[in-house]
C-alpha cells in the first residue's frame, strides 16, 4: 500500500519513464534534420519607374525541402549515456522502493512493540488498582494508616498517567503510519503480528565479499564513473575529431514567378570540419576535456569512499547484532527474575510481611524488565533490517540463511 501511494515513488517512475522513452529511441541521435519552406516575395519600384506595379509578374515564390545530417565521433558515447541514464533511473527507483519497504517494516514492528507496551501498562494499572482496593479495605478496618493508602493511590495514578502517555504516543505514531500507507486520517485499523527474532550468526568479511558489489549505492557509483568516462570521450571526440555535415535541399528555381513555367533545383553538400582550437592548451575546448577527466578521478574516489563506508557499516552491524543478542539474553533472565520477585512480594504483601512500597517497587521493576526486553528485541530486529539493506537482500532471506534456530 505504501509503494502504491508514495508520491516520491511516483516521481521516480516519471523520471524512469522519461529515461526509458529516450533509451528506446536512441536512433533520434542520428536522425537527420528535416525542414520545409514556402514563401512569396513582391518586388516593385516605388518612387521611380512609374511607381508601384501590382501586376502578377512582380510576385515570386519559393518552395523548398531540405535534409541535414551532422555526424561526429562522439555520437556513440552519447547514445551509451542515454541507455546508461535509464539503468541509473531504474536503480534509483528500486533503491527508493527498498528504502520505503524497510521504513514501513520498521514502523510496523515499532507499533507492535508500542502495542505490547500498552498491554503491559494496562496490566500494571490493573495490579495497582487491585492493590489499592485491598489497601482501601485494610484502611477501613484500621489495619493500615492513611500514608500507606495514599501511597497506594499514588501508584494507581502514576500507572494511569504512564498508560495515558503511552497510548497518546501510540495513537500519534499510528496516524503517521496510516498516512504513509495512503489511508485517511482516523481510519480504523488493527495491527496483526508479533516481534519474533532469530539470532543471526554471520562473519562480516564473508558478507562483504558476497554482497558488497550488489549494493545499489556502489552500483550507482560505478554507473556514474562509466557515464563520466563516456562523457569525457564524447567531449574529446566532439571537439577534436573531424565532423561531417551532409545536406540536401530541393526547391524551385530562384526568382520563379507565378506566370513563369515551374523549374526546380536540387543541391547537395558535404562539409568536413576539422577543429583546431581544442588542441591548443588553455583554450575553452582543452579546459572542457581536462574538467571531464578530473571528474572521472573524483568519481573513482567517491566509489572508494562509498565502499569503505559500506564495509564499516556491515562490520558495525554484525558486531552490534552479537552484542545486542547478549543484552536480550540478559533481559530475558531479568524478566524471569522480576516476575518471580513480584509473585513472592505480592504473596508477602497479602500475608502482611511486605509493605506496599516494596510491592510497588516490585511492580515497577516488572514493568521495566518487560520494557527492556521489548526494546532490545525491537532494536535487534531493526539491526537485522539495517543489515539486510546494507547487503541489498530481504531481511527474511537474511534470517533464513544466517539465522540460528535454538
Amino acid at each position: 500500500m505504501a509503494v502504491e501511494n508514495s508520491f516520491h515513488l511516483r516521481q521516480n517512475l516519471i523520471d524512469l519513464a522519461v529515461a526509458g522513452h529516450s533509451a528506446n529511441r536512441v536512433w533520434a541521435e542520428v536522425f537527420p534534420s528535416i525542414s520545409g519552406s514556402v514563401g512569396v516575395t513582391y518586388a516593385s519600384p516605388f518612387f521611380t519607374g512609374g511607381g508601384p506595379d501590382f501586376s502578377a509578374n512582380r510576385l515570386s515564390y519559393s518552395v523548398g525541402f531540405g535534409l541535414s545530417l551532422g555526424l561526429n565521433a562522439g555520437i556513440p558515447y552519447r547514445i551509451q549515456n542515454i541507455r546508461l541514464a535509464y539503468q541509473m533511473n531504474l536503480l534509483s527507483y528500486e533503491n527508493a522502493r527498498n528504502q520505503l519497504e524497510i521504513q514501513i517494516t520498521k514502523l510496523f514492528f515499532s507499533l507492535i512493540a508500542e502495542k505490547n507496551h500498552l498491554a503491559y501498562r494496562e496490566d500494571i494499572l490493573n495490579l495497582a488498582r487491585r492493590q489499592f482496593e485491598r489497601d482501601q479495605i485494610s484502611f477501613n478496618n484500621g489495619l493500615i494508616g492513611e500514608r500507606a493508602l495514599m501511597q497506594s493511590r499514588l501508584g494507581v495514578e502514576t500507572a494511569r498517567y504512564n498508560l495515558s502517555r503511552a497510548n497518546s504516543l501510540f495513537t500519534n505514531n499510528m496516524g503517521e503510519f496510516l498516512a504513509l500507507l495512503g489511508l485517511p486520517h482516523g481510519a480504523q485499523a488493527s495491527l496483526l503480528g508479533e516481534i519474533s527474532i532469530v539470532r543471526i550468526e554471520a562473519q562480516a568479511e564473508t558478507l562483504i565479499n558476497e554482497h558488497l558489489p550488489g549494493r545499489p549505492d556502489i552500483i550507482g557509483r560505478r554507473h556514474e564513473i562509466e557515464r563520466l568516462e563516456n562523457l569525457e570521450r564524447q567531449t574529446a571526440l566532439s571537439s577534436r575529431a573531424p565532423s561531417l555535415n551532409l545536406s540536401v535541399n530541393w526547391g524551385n528555381a530562384p526568382n520563379s514567378t507565378f506566370t513563369s513555367p515551374f523549374a526546380d533545383t536540387i543541391r547537395g553538400s558535404a562539409t568536413l570540419s576539422i577543429p583546431v582550437d581544442s588542441w591548443i592548451p588553455g583554450t575553452s575546448g582543452s579546459q572542457a576535456i581536462f574538467r571531464a577527466n578530473q571528474s572521472i578521478e573524483r568519481a573513482r574516489l567517491d566509489l572508494r569512499i562509498t565502499e569503505d563506508a559500506a564495509r564499516t557499516q556491515i562490520r558495525s552491524l554484525t558486531a552490534n547484532l552479537r552484542n545486542t543478542w547478549d543484552a536480550i539474553e540478559i533481559a530475558r533472565l531479568s524478566l524471569t527474575i522480576a516476575e518471580r520477585s513480584y509473585e513472592l512480594t505480592e504473596q508477602g504483601f497479602l500475608y502482611g510481611t511486605v509493605e506496599s512500597l516494596v510491592l510497588e517497587d516490585a511492580r515497577n521493576n516488572l514493568a521495566d524488565a518487560r520494557q527492556r526486553l521489548l526494546q532490545n528485541e525491537l532494536s535487534y530486529l531493526n539491526m537485522i533490517l539495517d543489515l539486510s539493506r546494507a547487503l541489498n537482500i530481504s531481511w527474511q532471506e537474511l534470517t533464513r540463511i544466517f539465522g540460528v534456530h535454538e
